[in-house]
């Protein structure tokens, strides 16, 4: 089948499937009909015929309790025996009635039957009852009996009568409901088969007409993202493919072209980062130990000549001693900040229980202090650095208990398995955050209240983020919580241990 090139793909794929929705309008179509012709064809047996000889059955049956509570009667005289006889009267007027319903009168007969209940009730047992009533069981004959066992003859044989009757419209429903199944059966054949043929057919036309000119295009660009920028590219095929092919092409030149100042980057990139780490040896070594003098010397100054000055003096004091301090726990911060990711140690599995303990131990006097309480479930072991998911625990229980409300704080830590991810919940019922705060807390020396109303340096939430990033998950502020916060992160899970854990289940 050849085919002019270069024609756009979007138009051969329009006629293509223009022709596959016509093929397939026309088959929905004829299941439809042939669904709903089953449909009908179901609803007569299941909720019409069969309900019906139901009710015949009933129908039967309340003669039969009308001539049997009229010879109770007749035998004793007495007026419980005649229930059966009333009661049937009624059950036979709404028997006849929910075979109209369901079937109509087929062939006259619920009306003959209706019609000869009523001439033997008014021939023989009316009569009968009445007799009985006036002169007891002893009096003598009552009413017409043999009359009244011809009318009962006939109203056994038209009973009989209809059930033959409603059996033939049973086997006709079966029969057409067999037709209309069959008509589906061969209908769903038939889509299948079309099915079949029309997807060989498009998949033999879409690879001769796409995915040939795609694979060739995708051979010679394997060939270049392996590292042969040079190889010209050469695509042929619809008007799509032949694009696709020159803009990778530019695409390869332009990379040519960067590749040539790469270097250049490279060379820079090495030199920053080596100012970085000469950086952080000099805030670590060389700034601190200035800063740790000035702080020690203030310290000796306070102590000293605490209150030997006048108060003024007192104060400046204290400005620079506690300046001083936050001074060094910004700087250890920042460090630690700046570590993540970048000083690595090897990754071991971290019972997180432990983990958790010793930070719990760690804050004992402050806990104590303000009566908190901590509800920490049963924690599950993960990969990787002790110190750094220390210190995501440390952060969090140790804002919870920073920023507390009014009544004693309860922390809570949860956790559960989502697919190859444990979610661990961190809940308090502190102050709070507003969810427009969501992202910015994450943010390094973002900080929501004033230094001296809650200290801190402003990068304990940046580092939490960054330190479960480094391990492979991800940490959010959980917004829809009525009071408190609640912090969700993520750490994968451990595929070996899951596996040991169902080996023990089993």
């Amino acid at each position: 089948m050849n085919l002019p090139q270069r024609l756009p793909a979007s138009r051969l794929l329009g006629a293509i499937v223009a022709g596959l929705l016509v093929m397939t309008a026309i088959a929905i179509s004829s299941t439809v009909v042939a669904l709903d012709a089953l449909s009908d064809s179901r609803t007569r047996s299941v909720d019409q015929v069969e309900p019906a000889g139901r009710r015949v059955n009933d129908l039967n049956r309340s003669l039969l309790d009308q001539e049997t509570g009229v010879r109770g009667f007749t035998l004793t005289g007495r007026d419980d025996f005649l229930s059966p006889y009333v009661d049937g009267e009624k059950a036979q007027t709404e028997a006849a009635k929910n075979v109209r319903d369901l079937v109509g009168d087929v062939n006259g007969r619920v009306d003959r039957i209706e019609a000869l209940g009523r001439e033997w009730r008014a021939e023989y047992a009316e009569p009968t009852i009445a007799a009985i009533r006036l002169s007891g069981p002893t009096g003598g004959p009552a009413g017409d009996i043999e009359r009244g066992k011809v009318l009962f003859d006939q109203l056994r044989s038209e009973v009989a009568a209809l059930r033959t009757d409603i059996g033939q419209l049973a086997q006709q429903a079966r029969t057409e409901l067999n037709s209309a199944a069959n008509v589906v059966l061969w209908l769903v054949i038939a889509m299948g088969v079309l099915l079949v043929t029309a997807i060989g057919g498009v998949s033999l036309l879409l690879y001769r007409l796409l995915i040939a000119p795609l694979a060739s295009l995708a051979d010679h660009t394997r060939q270049v993202a392996s590292g042969d920028f040079d190889h010209e590219i050469d695509a042929d095929g619809p008007r799509e493919t032949v694009q696709l092919g020159e803009d990778v092409n530019a695409m390869r030149r332009r990379i040519v072209h960067e590749l040539a100042t790469l270097e250049t980057a490279k060379a820079e990139l090495q030199r920053s980062n080596s100012e970085l780490e000469q950086f952080a040896y000099v805030a670590s070594h060389d700034l601190q130990e200035p800063l740790r003098k000035v702080a020690s010397f203030c310290q000796l100054l306070q102590r000293r000549y605490g209150g030997q000055l006048d108060e003024r003096a007192d104060q400046y004091i204290g400005f620079a001693v506690d300046g001083a301090k936050r001074m060094q726990v910004l700087i250890n911060d920042l460090l630690a900040f700046s570590r993540v990711g970048r000083m690595t140690r090897e990754q071991t599995v971290i019972d997180l229980n432990d983990i958790v303990r010793q930070v719990v131990d760690s804050y004992s006097d402050r806990i104590e202090e303000i009566g908190a309480r901590l509800e920490i479930a049963k924690l599950p072991s993960v990969r990787g650095e002790a110190s750094l998911l220390s210190a995501v625990f440390q952060n969090l229980i140790s804002n919870a208990l920073k920023f507390k409300g009014e009544e004693p704080p309860v922390i809570t830590i949860g956790v559960e398995q989502d697919g190859e991810l444990w979610k661990f919940t961190f809940r308090d019922n502190g102050i709070g955050i507003e969810p427009e705060y969501a992202d910015r807390i994450f943010v390094i020396f973002q900080r929501l209240h004033p230094k001296d109303a809650y200290p801190g340096t402003g990068i304990g939430l940046a580092m939490c983020r960054k330190i479960v990033e480094f391990h492979g998950g991800t940490i959010w502020l959980k917004t829809d919580v009525d009071s408190g916060t609640c912090f969700e992160f993520t750490l994968p899970v451990v595929p070996e241990l899951v596996a040991q854990a169902e080996e023990v289940h089993v």
